[in-house]
């Protein structure tokens, strides 16, 4: 199977999860705070690097203006969102909160898939968009982020304990939409929708065969918990797979990877999971793979630092959860 025709069955497979016909209007406003998850590892943390060259910011929108002149102002300097607010607490010295640009990824000098989804979103929403960022460097499914119907484990207390990601996800989203005022300044006190959960994992998993085996049954079981914890039946998903490596994937770990992949997309196919149809998407990365040659840094497990390529998925995952939310 060539990779232009796996491209396609994965194209199509994340359409089959949206009605066709279904139209991405710009949404008219209701008065209410759009808030959107983000969580995952360390690709969510985000390593899109800024300056330097190859294969970062400033190279990019020299080389790409027409693509990607927009993110800059007249000066060069990196747009700075008015509509689109952020809030990260995933690590306790690293807290940061403002208005999106740059610089929410694993430092000011970083993006990650925030920056692309964000611009997506608030071009899309008339109301302001309120992104929380919940993730984490080498934590796992299997273990960190497992959710509590997957296994039966003692409630987590600390870092490392079954489960405290999982939880930690949702303590963020409680405290701070119990105390919008504080972390959305802005905040009117007209309410607000949690729209959305985008999802960008999988590497600690990946390496693992134990979790391969199980990862699919793992992500259903999150997505089910994550939905009746929030009181959200029917929360839009976006799943973006964990393509590092891109389609030439090192025949000794080939099968174990890409079983991963598609057990991340599988969640997208409403054959499989008729409940998610229309509520759960995937997106291919894979395709968003640069090489060594285009890219800062020898790191394959962080997309070899690509601006281009968080870039890419951010905005790849914002598209998917218009499609969704304009579906409904």
């Amino acid at each position: 199977m060539t990779n232009q025709t796996k491209f396609f069955l994965h194209t199509l497979l994340i359409a089959l999860a949206i009605p066709l016909g279904a139209i991405a209007e710009p949404a008219p406003a209701n008065g209410k705070l759009k808030i959107f998850i983000l969580s995952g590892q360390s690709n969510m943390v985000g390593f899109g690097q800024l300056k330097g060259a190859p294969g970062t910011m400033e190279t990019y929108v020299k080389s790409n203006s027409n693509d990607y002149g927009h993110l800059v102002n007249r000066d060069s300097k990196h747009v700075v969102r008015n509509d689109v607010w952020i809030v990260n607490l995933s690590y306790e010295e690293k807290k940061q909160q403002g208005w999106l640009t740059t610089g929410y990824g694993v430092s000011q000098d970083h993006i990650g898939p925030e920056f692309g989804c964000g611009f997506v979103m608030g071009d899309h929403f008339e109301d302001p968009v309120l992104i929380i960022k919940s993730a984490w460097g080498g934590r796992s499914l299997l273990k960190n982020f497992l959710p509590p119907s997957a296994a039966d484990y003692p409630k987590p207390k600390a870092d490392g304990d079954t489960g405290f990601q999982y939880a930690e996800v949702l303590r963020h989203v409680k405290e701070i939409t119990d105390d919008l005022k504080t972390y959305y300044p802005n905040y009117t006190g007209k309410g607000y929708e949690i729209i959305g959960l985008g999802w960008h994992q999988g590497w600690n998993d990946r390496v693992n065969q134990a979790a391969v085996d199980v990862y699919e049954k793992n992500m259903v079981h999150f997505v089910k918990d994550i939905r009746k914890d929030l009181g959200i039946a029917k929360l839009p998903f976006v799943i973006a797979n964990t393509g590092m490596g891109g389609w030439e994937i090192p025949i000794r770990y080939k099968a174990k990877v890409e079983k991963l992949m598609e057990a991340q997309l599988a969640l997208a196919d409403p054959e499989r999971y008729p409940d998610f149809k229309g509520n759960v998407a995937g997106v291919e990365t894979r395709d968003f793979q640069r090489t060594l040659e285009e890219s800062p840094s020898k790191q394959e497990y962080h997309w070899m630092r690509n601006w281009e390529t968080y870039y890419l998925i951010g905005k790849s995952m914002g598209d998917a959860m218009i499609k969704l939310i304009s579906a409904q």
